[in-house]
């Protein structure tokens, strides 16, 4: 009998938007993905849609049509639900306390959350992309719990060594340092070469 060989894992990256501020950061990360053609697998929380509202002129639908596909967040039984449905991993970005807790927990309420898990299960690449402050001790034991749990916790911090000349500056370049977490290549990070001399 001639064992069948392991198909390698597609270029397909889950993305979470959750209700945290900083939504535009999870709209980057899909136009630049849709530029590499990575296949992007959208879930967006309800908190996130209101977020859009306040903090962008972009409706969701508009953001969903970014992603090669998109699920509702109450749509438990997609195929990102599942472990068999092979991906890169997850990035949930930004990432809201809520959602935060609910994947460090395994309490997994809703679709983003569930993936999220699954990811994990699954050994798989996760990313969380916090987007709160300050945070009480309760927070940072959730978090400790998901980096033991082997998710990559990646505040979104600004870096200011490249003389960023706009909020789009930070942005991608916050971006293209998420997707180094993925081995993307962007080319969106002005990558640090030692003081100047």
């Amino acid at each position: 009998m001639v064992a069948k060989s392991k198909s390698a894992t597609p270029k397909r990256l889950i993305v979470g938007i959750s209700g945290a501020s900083g939504v535009i950061y999870g709209v980057r990360l899909l136009e630049t993905l849709r530029e590499r053609d990575i296949e992007t697998h959208l879930v967006i929380s309800k908190a996130a849609e209101m977020a859009f509202a306040y903090e962008t002129d972009l409706k969701p639908a508009q953001v969903r049509r970014l992603a090669y596909k998109s699920y509702a967040v109450g749509d438990v039984g997609a195929a990102v639900s599942s472990g068999s449905f092979k991906t890169m991993g997850m990035i949930v970005l930004p990432c809201s306390i809520k959602t935060m807790s609910e994947i460090a927990t395994g309490v997994t309420g809703t679709l983003l959350s569930r993936a999220a898990d699954v990811v994990l299960k699954e050994r798989r690449r996760l990313v969380i992309a916090l987007r709160e402050t300050p945070l009480h001790a309760g927070h940072l034991r959730s978090l400790a719990t998901l980096s033991d749990l082997g998710a990559i916790v990646a505040p979104l911090v600004p870096a200011f060594y490249p003389r960023p000349n706009s909020v789009d500056d930070i942005i991608n370049h916050s971006v293209g340092r998420l997707l180094d977490l993925f081995d993307v290549e962007t080319g969106l990070v002005d990558r640090w070469q030692g003081k100047p001399r």
